[in-house]
This record gives C-alpha cells, sequence and structure tokens, in this order.
C-alpha cells in the first residue's frame, strides 16, 4: 500500500514470523558454499558502466535473477543503461518497501591488482606473518576462517551485498516466512557513473517507483565493524579546473622565466581555496550548516576512536574542519581528486607545460546547494585574476587579451538527504537488528561518502536509510577490492533480520 502520508494506522492482516537470532544464524550456515558459488559467478560479469555493451549479460543476469524469485520485472529505458524494477506484492501489504541495489563498479586497471583479471574472484588467507595465499574455493565447504577474503572488482561496492539480499531472499522464502509488505528493487547500473539518467528515470515512472519508503543495501558500517545504520549521505558535485601556459609546450631553458608555468599558477589557485587546517576560505561556502548541542549529542554517541583512524590512515593530524570525524562531513567538502601537468618519473622534460589540471570533487550536505558552491568556485576564481570559461579551450584572441586563462566545467550530479532517526525506516530497521544482534546498532547520522538517493526522497517524498553489510578495510574504487567472508556472511543474516521484520507495528509512514 502507498500513499500512507499525513500518518495512519495499518488495517488488520497477519503479522509475518519473526525468526530469533539463533534461528537466523541457523538458516544462513548451510548455504554459505552455495552463496559464494552464486557470487564467483556474478563476480566475473564485468560491470564497467562506461562500456554499454559489455553491461548486457550482467543486467540480464540480476534480472533472471529476480525473475527466478518470483518478481516481476521490467527495465526502466533510460538514454544509456535502463534502471532495473523487480515488484513482488503480497495480500493486505502494511506498506510498499522500495530497497536500492547498485551493480556497477569502477573501472578496472588489472597492472595494479595481485591477480590476473579484477573480475575473476581469488580466495584469500592471510597469514600471521602478514604474507596472503591463495585458498582453494572449496575450503568454504570446511570449517572457515571469518578472516579470509575475496578479492575482484565490486566484491564489496557493490556486488556482494546484492547477492547477500538475493540469498536472504531465498532463506526467508524456504522457511515461509510471509513478509507483510510489498517490495520493490530498483537496480541501478551507472552509480559509479555518478547515475546521470536517475533523476529523469524517477521522475518519469514515479508511478511504478511508488513506496512508503526506501532501503539502501550499500555500503561498510562504522569502522569499528560494530552493526550499523546510516540515515543520510552527502551529495556529490565534481568539476575540472585547467590554467593555460605556452600554446605549445616549451624549453625551460629558451623560455622559463619567461613563459608562465600553468602547473604553478594552478597549484596557487588551489592553495587558495582553503587554509592550512584544511577549512575552504571561499566566501560562503560553509554558509547554512549549523549543528546545535542536540546534533553534537548524535555525533558524539558514535563511538570513534580518533587515535585509531589517524593510525589507520598514517596520518599525523586531521584536518580542522570539524571538531571529530562525525563533525567534519556535516560539512560541504572540497577536494582535489586529481593533478596533471607535463610529464612525470621517465617521461619528465625539461619544459614548461602547456596547461595544468585538476580534477575536484565537492561532497554536499543536505543544507548546500550544489549548483550555489560550483558558482562560488567560479567566483573565486575570477577574483584571482582569471578569465574563467567553460565547456571550450580559449580562444587565440583570448590568449592574446588575458594574462590569466582557466576553464572551468562542473556538474551536480545529485544532493545530499537526511532522514531522522525515529523516522519509520528507521525504527523498522532498529528493530530488525535489535533482534539479531540484542543491541542497538550505531546510529550515523551522514556518512561522508555519496549515494545517488535524493531523487528517490524529493521526488517520491520517502524516508530512506541505509543499512551497510561489508567491511569497512574492502579497498573499494581501489586496486584489489575485498570483501572478508565473516562480513559477507553476516550481511546475510542482517537482511534476514530486518527483511523479516513486521512493518505492521510500525503506527505511521509519511
Amino acid at each position: 500500500m502507498v500513499g500512507l502520508a499525513g500518518g495512519g494506522v495499518f488495517g488488520p492482516a497477519p503479522v509475518a514470523a519473526q525468526p530469533t537470532s539463533d534461528e537466523i544464524r541457523a538458516w544462513v550456515e548451510p548455504v554459505v558454499p552455495v552463496a559464494f558459488d552464486r557470487f564467483r559467478e556474478y563476480l566475473r560479469l564485468p560491470n564497467d558502466a562506461r562500456d554499454v555493451e559489455a553491461m548486457g549479460p550482467l543486467i540480464d543476469w540480476i534480472e533472471s535473477a529476480f525473475a527466478e524469485r518470483g518478481f516481476d520485472t521490467r527495465r526502466l529505458e533510460t538514454e544509456r543503461l535502463p534502471l532495473l524494477l523487480a515488484e513482488r506484492r503480497v495480500d493486505a501489504p502494511a506498506a510498499t518497501v522500495l530497497v536500492y541495489l547498485q551493480a556497477d563498479g569502477q573501472p578496472v586497471d588489472p597492472s595494479a591488482w595481485r591477480q590476473t583479471n579484477p573480475y575473476d574472484p581469488v580466495l584469500r588467507a592471510r597469514d600471521a606473518d602478514g604474507r596472503e595465499r591463495d585458498l582453494a574455493w572449496s575450503a568454504l565447504e570446511g570449517e572457515r576462517d571469518p578472516d579470509w577474503r575475496v578479492f575482484a572488482r565490486s566484491a564489496s561496492d557493490s556486488k556482494g551485498p546484492n547477492i547477500q539480499f538475493l540469498t536472504a531472499l531465498d532463506l526467508l522464502d524456504g522457511q515461509g516466512v510471509a513478509l507483510d509488505y510489498d517490495l520493490k528493487v530498483v537496480v541501478d547500473f551507472e552509480e559509479e557513473m555518478g547515475s546521470p539518467q536517475l533523476p529523469p528515470a524517477v521522475e518519469q515512472h514515479s508511478d511504478a517507483l511508488a513506496a512508503d519508503m526506501l532501503v539502501i543495501f550499500d555500503g561498510p558500517p562504522h569502522y569499528s565493524g560494530r552493526p550499523s545504520l546510516k540515515f543520510g549521505a552527502r551529495g556529490i558535485a565534481t568539476l575540472t579546473l585547467t590554467t593555460y601556459g605556452p600554446r605549445v609546450p616549451q624549453h625551460s631553458g629558451h623560455y622559463g622565466n619567461y613563459a608562465p608555468n600553468p602547473g604553478q599558477r594552478l597549484a596557487r589557485l588551489l592553495a587558495s581555496m582553503k587554509d592550512d587546517d584544511g577549512r575552504v576560505t571561499i566566501d560562503g561556502f560553509y554558509d547554512g550548516v549549523e549543528l546545535d548541542d542536540a546534533t553534537r549529542a548524535v555525533l558524539e554517541a558514535v563511538p570513534d576512536d580518533e587515535a585509531e583512524v589517524r593510525r589507520a590512515l598514517g596520518i599525523a593530524a586531521s584536518d580542522q574542519v570539524g571538531g571529530s570525524l562525525q563533525e567534519a562531513v556535516q560539512y560541504p567538502s572540497l577536494n582535489v581528486r586529481g593533478l596533471s601537468s607535463g610529464w612525470i618519473g621517465d617521461q619528465a622534460r625539461t619544459i614548461v607545460p602547456a596547461d595544468a589540471t585538476a580534477e575536484i570533487d565537492v561532497r554536499l550536505v543536505r543544507e548546500t546547494d550544489g549548483d550555489r558552491l560550483l558558482g562560488l568556485i567560479r567566483d573565486h576564481v575570477e577574483s584571482r585574476g582569471y578569465r574563467v570559461v567553460s565547456g571550450r579551450d580559449p580562444t587565440e584572441a583570448e590568449r592574446a587579451e588575458h594574462a590569466r586563462l582557466a576553464r572551468l566545467d562542473g556538474s551536480v550530479s545529485y544532493a545530499a538527504f537526511r532522514t531522522d532517526f525515529d523516522s519509520p525506516p528507521g525504527r523498522w530497521l532498529e528493530a530488525g537488528m535489535r533482534r539479531l544482534f540484542g543491541a542497538a546498532p550505531v546510529k550515523i547520522r551522514t556518512s561522508g561518502g555519496s549515494i545517488p538517493i535524493s531523487p528517490f526522497v524529493t521526488t517520491l517524498g520517502v524516508p530512506a536509510v541505509s543499512v551497510p553489510t561489508v567491511n569497512p578495510d574492502n579497498n573499494q574504487h581501489s586496486p584489489n577490492e575485498n570483501i572478508r567472508v565473516g562480513s559477507f556472511v553476516e550481511g546475510i543474516a542482517i537482511m534476514v533480520a530486518v527483511l523479516s521484520q513486521p512493518l505492521r507495528p510500525i503506527a505511521q509512514v509519511p
């Protein structure tokens, strides 16, 4: 049932069975080898969304997986890759739950991996001396070490959660557990590209996607590994900033001290955007973000060990944007994610480069508008004496007229979202996790990373909460991405617990 806006009491219907923690773990254990077999098959399917044709087998696989489990499936076509919508209804539903899954992954550089093919998963153990060794997959059929790991692209982000979810559905169906809500699943195949097709697709298919709440199975929990719920995520905008020197690279002996060096100019320009403590100095960048005492209490309740965080990161001190890690991610960020000018290493040359480029990401919070922040950055560049162009390189006339030239191209992928702890999905998911673990999960107000959920929240008008189920040290987006065997198995149990939690006792669904 959809459209319970304003709050209401659910009508009469049988309450779904609630397996105990011991029952859930007893159900999960026998299916672990089969789940890993399915996982290996799925991991072998390339999922770089930049290659539209190569994504076909992956889309077919996941659509078939849902169809085999009794879901009605349809592809929501876009200008590029589709979204997949799978739906399974029940009699007299208490509500409609929409689940978001991501199936694409970051590009791979095989030369940087400790295996020949990042899409061919490898099971590894780490010995006491820290050395890794490959294991036969049959090792999972016997006594297994929860610290063994599966290495492959998207092992954690996010094919692992996909298989955890499918396995949880199989267990609930096999045990005859009746859900008391309609279940919709939307699978995104362009998340790592910023889900550019998602906002118009949600707008176009809002009736098909309509739900009372959104649950996201994605990402790692609190870095301590404690069970967690995440009630928000930052949005993201990206921009490319290029400065210009001579029309083509020039001999540094002939023209050094004469032709302006774009690398040095870019370095000064970037340095002008932040102070030595890491705070953005662009006027108005943090406007609207205020943390009151109640919010700070919520942030302080997260069990961070910041000395351990710094040790794990290999840093002696953190930036001082906020008073803590949790406080820092409540603010928008400006991050230089890549730099390029001239050549380095064996290819280094004695030249004045022709240009220098910085790739920048801006993480957004609910109080900040991405287009406004991009505008502030442009204003700042212009305030430093630059003529700024967009969508093209400077013309010859502009080169002749302006001493400082920059190109700035930026776009907002999606906004941030944040849901109240006491929202219906928050109470529902917490109840399921309490049943499994016997204690409340760590509740995180806003995670630092970004997921493309705001189009659902704003267009469909639904609250959203994320359930993370993979290990924090998974190397997502990087070479040697992995998922810990124990985390994979625990994630199945978490999904069984939350999906089997009755929704009917939740009195209000906005």
